[in-house]
C-alpha cells in the first residue's frame, strides 16, 4: 500500500469513529510524524479526505475536520433519499431475487440483544449485515455512477451514526425495515422497495436529529475540552 493510500484510510477511519473529532486540527508537521510518513503523501491523504468533504483547509500547513451540523445530515439524508430509493428501484428490477431473500432471511434472525452485556457484539454483527446488503444493492445496480455517489454518502454516513446515540428501539426498527425492503426487493416488487427504503430513512434521520438535539442538551454547562494528544478542537467550516 502507498504511504498516502495508507495515511489515508488512517485518517478516513480515525474521522468516522470520532477519534478525531470535527474541529480537530491536522497539522502537516505533527500528522506527517504520527503516521509515519512524509508531508508529499500526507498532503495527497488530505486533498483526498478534502474531496470527501470530510476536512477542511485552514491555513496553507493546517488542516481541519469539518462539523456536522443538523443542516449538513438533512443535506445528506436529501442526496441518500434519491439515491436509495433509486437503487431500490433498480435492484428489484435487476437483482438476484434469491441473494435478496437470503438477506430478508439474515435480517429476519438478527438478536440486537446477543452477544456481551450491552449488546455490542450484535451490533457489530447487524452493522456488518448491513454492510453485506449495500455491497449487493450496488452489485444488483449495476450502475457505477449511482454507486460511486452511494460511497460518497456512506462515508459521511458513519460519522454521522457515530455522533448519534444508540437507541435500542430505534435499531429493533431498522432491523424490520430492512428486512421489508431485502423482501420487495426479492419479490421484485420496485414500488414497495423504494417506499420501504424511503420509509427507513425517515425515521433514521427523524432518530439522528432528536439523538443530537438530546446530546446538545445534555452538554450545556459542559466544561473545556480535554487536551487531545492527536489533535486540538477549533471552530472549522462545514463540509
Amino acid at each position: 500500500m502507498r504511504a498516502s493510500d495508507r495515511a489515508y484510510a488512517t485518517l478516513l477511519d480515525e474521522i468516522q469513529s470520532g477519534v478525531l473529532r470535527p474541529g480537530a486540527v491536522l497539522g502537516e508537521v505533527e500528522q506527517a510524524a504520527r503516521l509515519g510518513v512524509s508531508r508529499t503523501p500526507l498532503r495527497e491523504a488530505l486533498g483526498r479526505l478534502g474531496a470527501d468533504g470530510l476536512v477542511a483547509q485552514q491555513s496553507p500547513r493546517v488542516t481541519v475536520v469539518t462539523a456536522i451540523e443538523p443542516d449538513d445530515i438533512r443535506e445528506i439524508f436529501e442526496v441518500r433519499r434519491a439515491l436509495e430509493e433509486s437503487a431500490a428501484r433498480l435492484a428489484a428490477e435487476r437483482g438476484d431475487a434469491a441473494i435478496f431473500a437470503e438477506l430478508a432471511r439474515d435480517f429476519a434472525r438478527v438478536d440486537l440483544a446477543d452477544g456481551d452485556h450491552d449488546g455490542a457484539d450484535a451490533r457489530d454483527e447487524y452493522y456488518a449485515l448491513i454492510a453485506r446488503f449495500d455491497e449487493s444493492l450496488d452489485s444488483a445496480v449495476a450502475n457505477d455512477y449511482l454507486t460511486a455517489a452511494l460511497r460518497t454518502v456512506r462515508t459521511h454516513l458513519v460519522r454521522v451514526r457515530r455522533l448519534a446515540r444508540d437507541n435500542p428501539g430505534r435499531l429493533a426498527a431498522s432491523v424490520a425495515e430492512h428486512r421489508l425492503i431485502a423482501s420487495a426487493i426479492a419479490a421484485r416488487d420496485a414500488d414497495l422497495a423504494a417506499h420501504a427504503t424511503h420509509v427507513h430513512l425517515h425515521n433514521a434521520l427523524t432518530n439522528i436529529l432528536e439523538s443530537l438535539d438530546a446530546s446538545a442538551g445534555s452538554a450545556t454547562g459542559a466544561g473545556s475540552p480535554a487536551h487531545d494528544p492527536v489533535a486540538q478542537p477549533v471552530d472549522a467550516p462545514r463540509p
